[in-house]
This record gives structure tokens, sequence and C-alpha cells, in this order.
């Protein structure tokens, strides 16, 4: 086994790849929001609805981006969820089992230990207001760490950990220097900026998500590994994801997930369930009831019971205030 070490950590000085797809291998989409609401990453809406609803929907947004509406409706929000997509299939990830390289992701795991917490309610919280200058420098140190590694000598589960971990210590970085904010929706542009650069690509938050995760690792339970810093979103994972264990972690997170009520919950037979599956919905299944399907997978009794008598789904909900500690 080799060990990529950390302690040369910086930015590689590759330049970044043109945009023409021919030689770069780069398929990127319009990364410019029509209406500013925090949701439009990518425009992917004039393949999939008519100009008339597509036009709707956009007004609609900026009526909730104007009166300060919570959310829109998860059919709206869906819409401008992008479909999985290649960003460079240079990170491809290799199904070679020989490969022996491992990322050392110690300094990310020290982080979490000192900040990141399983509060009373069952939901994780970071407790941002307190990182020292010293850990915001060691989280920024690892991230370009990160940065540094040549992904194409990682086997397949260390890549999506690694992946996976970028990720999450990204929008950790991207929320302590947006601190303090009530909410990851108010920060300008946060999936959609290019923030990271891993082998001369510059990526954004959706790009890691939806041009690499989704694209090359397409298991519905990564929606339960990243982490958009929301108390509606599945937990940050308490320690860091690492390849020998990385089944048995989505597992966990999973479970975790599904059983609290900000995943599914049940009220007078009427289901409601996370705004997650509205909008992956192609990621968990074709309709609701695969939707259901893959949830009693992981839930425990007796709701499990409840739920394999259902087909339908009522409602669904998510919580975008940040996954912080209340004060008092």
């Amino acid at each position: 086994m080799t060990l990529i070490s950390n302690t040369a950590a910086g930015r590689p000085n590759g330049t970044k790849l043109g945009s023409s797809s021919e030689n770069t291998g780069v398929h990127k989409h319009n990364r410019t929001p029509v209406s500013g609401y925090p949701l439009i990453e990518k425009i992917i809406m004039p393949t999939i609805m008519s100009r008339s609803i597509f036009l709707f929907a956009v007004a609609f947004l900026c009526l909730l981006q104007v009166t300060g509406a919570k959310a829109a409706p998860a059919w709206i929000e869906r819409s401008f969820i992008p479909d999985p997509y290649v960003v460079n299939d240079r990170f491809r990830p290799s199904d070679d089992a020989a490969l022996t390289a491992r990322v050392d992701h110690e300094a990310y795991g020290a982080f979490l230990a000192s900040y990141v917490v399983l509060d009373s309610d069952g939901i994780v919280k970071v407790r941002y207001a307190d990182v020292s200058d010293a850990d915001a420098a060691s989280l920024d140190t690892y991230i370009s760490y990160l940065e540094s590694i040549d992904v194409a000598s990682l086997e397949r589960d260390e890549a999506l950990a690694y992946w996976i971990n970028l990720y999450n210590s990204a929008t950790l970085r991207l929320i302590l220097e947006n601190y303090p904010t009530k909410s990851i929706r108010k920060i300008n542009r946060p999936w959609a900026k290019e923030r990271i650069r891993v082998a001369g690509v510059d990526l954004s938050l959706g790009d890691i998500e939806h041009g690499i995760i989704r694209s090359f690792f397409p298991d519905p339970r990564i929606h339960y590994a990243v982490n958009c810093a929301s108390i509606g979103c599945p937990n940050l994972a308490l320690v860091p994801y690492i390849g020998e264990t990385l089944n048995a972690q989505l597992d966990e997170a999973a479970r975790a997930f599904i059983n609290h009520p900000r995943g599914m919950r049940i009220d007078d037979k009427k289901v409601t369930v996370s705004k997650i599956y509205g909008w992956y919905r192609q990621d968990f299944g074709e309709d609701e009831k695969e939707i259901i399907s893959h949830i009693v997978e992981y839930l425990d009794e007796p709701l499990k019971s409840r739920l394999l008598e259902i087909n339908d789904i009522d409602r669904y909900r998510y919580n975008w205030d940040l996954n912080e500690p209340l004060t008092e």
C-alpha cells in the first residue's frame, strides 16, 4: 500500500484545460443562473420542458427570491438539477484492484473531531463559530493536498472516498469563508463557481457532484455522503470516508438519514420524504414506488412494515438552515 504524503501539499501549476470537448474531454453546462435562485446551477430545461413551462418555472423562482420564500415545490426545483454529465474523462475511475495508493485524510479527521458533533436531535452539526484561524488554515492545506493528488492512481473505492471528502471539506471551507451566514444559499453561486483545481481542471462543487460523483459512481447512496451544510441534508460524516470501509460507511449514512424524520416520516398513512428524493428521482428509481422500495431497504421496524403498505409519496420537504448548533 502506498500512502500519498500530504507534507508537500500544494496546488498544481498546470494551466486550465480549454473549453473544446474535442481535445480536452471537458463537457460543461452553462454556469450562469437565470433567475438568481441558488438552486439554478445548469440550465437544462429547454431539453425537458416546453418553452412556456420553462418560462413559468423561472418566473416562479424569481418570485420566490423576491418574496424570500424558503423553497419552491420539488417538481420545479428538480427541473433545474442537472443530469449527471462528464466534466472530464481524466477523472474516470479505474477498476484496477492492483492500485495501492491511499490518500491521507488524517488532517480532515482531526478537523471533524474538533468541530463536528452529533446533536441531541440526531443531526450532525458543525461548530463553525469556534473554528480557530489555525484549524481553518489546516483545512485549507488539506484541500490543497487533495488538489495535488493524482486521482488516476486511485482504485475505485479510494477515488470515490477522495471525491466525497473533497466535496465536503470544500463546502466546510466555503461556509467558513462566508461565516456568519444563515444558509449556504445566501452565498453567491455556492455550487456553480469554480473553487477547486484538480489535475489542471477548475471545478465547482456542482462539477464534483454531478460531473464526477453522480456520473462515474452511479450509486444512490452517494446522496447520503455529500453534505451541503444544511439541516435538511444527510449528516456530515463524523470521520473521513476511506476506500477500505466505504461500502459500510455508505450503508450507515443511508440508514441514519432514512430512519430520521427529515429523511422519511409517516403521519396518518401520509408519507413525507426529503426533497432529495424529488431532486434526484432518477438516481433512486423511475417512480415513487421505486423510491419507496429504496427507502424500505434501509428502514428499521416498525416504520418498514408501515411503508410496505404504501405506494405513494404525499409531500417533499427540506430545511436549508445552516447545520450549526442553535445558540441560546
